[in-house]
């Protein structure tokens, strides 16, 4: 199978991309590595996908609305678009709102109108978030739940993002399952997220910021885990053609039924795990 993968080179883009490969599927990757973070771990992350023979990427900003005639014959034949290129970090948004409206509004039209005008009309599988919940709703949060009350830029160009697949799916017949992600870590994670930061700070010996007086609560998921949901999510549509909120916890139970997601790798684990790859990659 054939599938093009926006965000190659980002955290969650990376870890699907190399469950991609490693299943035999063709990955043409494209990212624009912008400099949010270090482009050096963007550019570790893309050394290890240039490993497999099945790789192929392409320094493309989808915000540039000429994804199309950039991909051109490369993008023909493709079967499944997974979307997960976005301007990342919930905080920065409030500073930078147009990088987040370029990426992840002015990205999402790029690329659902790109599946509307290949050959095949890929299926898209896509990048929503947790953020789209907003404050008030209780938790676990599920997907009947109401999503209209977003308390950042970002959470409403997700929110923004999950709408406009509908609508594509309404006049152009693109069929897309938009996955809403909660806070993902592990190796090759961010630098501007917790476990990063905590990690680093205590192996050199330095305090830790608490916001909220430690009252924030988050549902973590290892980043294994959602590539393996986003790659059942793939398989899943081809079947069937045409700011930071206080506390997250996810109900699962559709994902379990539908994607037969169960996540298997605890907190501890996943830290345990990402700890020890940090220690080597700082060389700490």
């Amino acid at each position: 199978m054939k599938i093009l993968l926006t965000g190659a080179a980002g955290f969650i883009g990376f870890h699907t991309a190399r469950h991609l490969l490693a299943r035999g599927d063709s990955v043409v990757g494209i990212d624009n590595l912008n400099d949010y973070y270090p482009v050096s771990l963007k550019r570790d992350r893309l050394a290890e996908l240039q490993k497999f023979h099945g790789f192929t990427f392409r320094r493309i900003d989808i915000a540039g609305r000429g994804l199309a005639e950039e991909l051109g014959a490369q993008a023909a034949d493709t079967d499944v678009i997974v979307h997960l290129a976005a301007q990342a970090g919930v905080r920065y948004s409030t500073e930078n709102p147009y990088a987040y409206v370029d990426s992840n509004v002015t990205g999402q039209v790029a690329v659902f109108e790109l599946a509307a005008r290949l050959p095949k009309r890929p299926p898209v599988a896509y990048a929503s978030s947790s953020s789209v919940y907003g404050a008030g709703e209780a938790a676990p949060f599920s997907e009947a739940a109401r999503a209209d009350t977003p308390i950042s830029v970002y959470a409403a160009t997700k929110r923004a993002g999950e709408l406009l697949a509908h609508a594509y799916r309404d006049i152009h017949g693109v069929a897309a399952t938009g996955l809403r992600f909660f806070t993902v870590y592990g190796r090759y994670g961010r630098p501007d997220m917790a476990p990063w930061l905590f990690t680093d700070a205590i192996l050199r010996g330095r305090p830790i910021s608490v916001f909220n007086d430690g009252r924030m609560r988050s549902d973590c998921t290892h980043v294994d885990d959602i590539a393996k949901c986003v790659v059942a999510a793939t398989d899943r549509i081809l079947a069937r053609p045409p700011g930071d909120v206080e506390l997250t916890f996810a109900d699962i139970r559709l994902a379990a039924r539908d994607l037969d997601f169960q996540p298997r790798v605890t907190l501890r684990d996943g830290i345990a795990d990402f700890v020890g790859w940090y220690r080597t990659y700082a060389r700490l």
